[in-house]
């Protein structure tokens, strides 16, 4: 690594105006928007195209795949020409997308092209792109930051999965999608216009990033890609991402029908699964403050019991109402925990200076175990008519991902010596 002049480390009370047009970026983009909504609209599409549930939760692994492709792609478009710029290309572009599947005719191969291309040109909205200016604007405050950012994730999983009912009851599954889809375009992209900016300044001025910094004075600390793959620690976290990822994304979709197999009727449904958008903002919150007091490695460890927990209930044969809520308030703790705890370890072991690429590659592999866990789950279902199985394996990951972070050891010292 060689010598760097660093940005300067102090927080800067703007910053947090950035983490409000961050929140509103998470919240509208790819991540939450198809993750929430495809729990909703797979009953519609199954009556009207009769697709099995394994069939509809494989929309998840199909973008879940591309995402594989596209992160490194994204988060280098990111690092080169600017977080703000790319945004909001990729909001308009990601709304359009998401607005095509109202137009789905009942060939699921078409449907599976429309993720594709939902997840092409909405890999610009993922984590990496909003983390990334976060990081810059904080250091002291970054672990909280990031979790205030993060919890647009919970805000729209607690408001679009009532929202999307509504519009499907009122309107159809169709119209309901267009709607949606709006919301990126005419939410995301004003606020992210007019408030979302890096610390060196308005990105869409001319010059790239890069060039930027340079006359600002102000490079970034860090490993370059090619370092940060040739760091055990990038390869033991990848392993345990895999894991925590499986186990945290494979249950969500699949809550609803999980919950359909105690018998549960679909008011009880709603009002438990209501629950974990809250809970998920709540795990951003929680995680991002204690990571800023303690080893994140052991926090990880600690904070991914509860969900491990979660799992492990919703295997049993009986579940009450009154577990079945605890249950899936643990699984949204560690949902919202996940992608700060990503960003932090990121960003404290492998630097700024290729962030959002290093982030972009971490981000493939949370897709591989995101995009299978659903579809296992799924077809664990269609297999045996219960999760049980899927369940205890999904708890399981959950206690030996975790374990692997406390391998990472020390945070090291970013002070631009070799």
């Amino acid at each position: 690594m060689t010598a760097l002049t660093p940005i300067p480390s102090q927080d800067s009370p703007r910053g947090w105006i950035v983490v409000f047009a961050a929140m509103i970026g998470v919240a509208v983009g790819l991540g939450p928007i198809p993750f929430y909504t495809i729990g909703m609209f797979a009953p519609e599409l199954s009556k009207a195209f009769g697709w099995s549930f394994a069939s509809l939760m494989g929309s998840l692994a199909v973008q879940s795949a591309v995402v594989m492709v596209m992160s490194p792609l994204a988060g280098w478009t990111v690092d080169r020409f600017g977080a703000r710029r790319v945004a909001m290309i990729s909001l308009t572009l990601f709304g359009l997308a998401f607005m095509s599947l109202a137009l789905s005719t009942g060939s699921l191969w078409l449907y599976y092209g429309q993720w594709v291309l939902i997840a092409i040109v909405g890999a610009g909205t993922l984590s990496a792109t909003w983390t990334r200016v976060v990081n810059g604007w904080f250091d002291r405050n970054l672990g909280i930051a990031l979790g205030v950012a993060s919890t647009g994730t919970g805000i729209t999983g607690f408001l679009i999965k009532p929202f999307s009912a509504w519009l499907i009851l009122e309107f159809g599954w169709r119209i309901a999608l267009g709607v949606i889809g709006l919301i990126p375009i005419v939410i995301g992209l004003p606020v992210i216009a007019l408030l979302f900016r890096e610390r060196t300044g308005d990105n869409s001025a001319k010059g790239s990033v890069a060039e930027q910094r340079e006359i600002d004075g102000r490079t970034e600390f860090g490993l370059t890609l090619v370092e940060a793959l040739r760091s055990p620690r990038f390869w033991v976290m990848g392993v345990a991402f895999l894991f925590v990822a499986f186990a945290l994304t494979a249950p969500t979709p699949n809550l609803e029908n999980i919950l359909r197999t105690f018998h549960f009727d679909l008011q009880t449904i709603g009002a438990i699964t209501a629950s974990f958008g809250l809970a998920v903002i709540a795990g951003r919150l929680l995680g991002g403050w204690l990571l800023d007091r303690m080893w994140a490695p052991a926090i990880a460890m600690i904070v991914l019991l509860i969900p491990a927990t979660g799992s492990w209930l919703l295997a049993q044969q009986e579940l009450t109402m009154a577990t079945a809520f605890l249950s899936v308030l643990a699984i949204g703790i560690g949902a919202g925990f996940e992608f700060d705890l990503l960003a932090f370890l990121i960003s404290r072991y492998f630097g700024q200076r290729n962030y959002g690429t290093i982030y972009g590659c971490f981000y493939t592999i949370i897709a591989l175990g995101g995009g299978l866990g659903p579809v296992v789950y799924g077809y664990v279902f269609d297999l045996y008519g219960t999760y049980r199985l899927a369940l205890m394996a999904g708890s399981a990951c959950l206690l030996l991902g975790p374990a692997l972070f406390l391998l990472l050891g020390p945070y090291p010292k970013w002070n631009g010596e070799d």
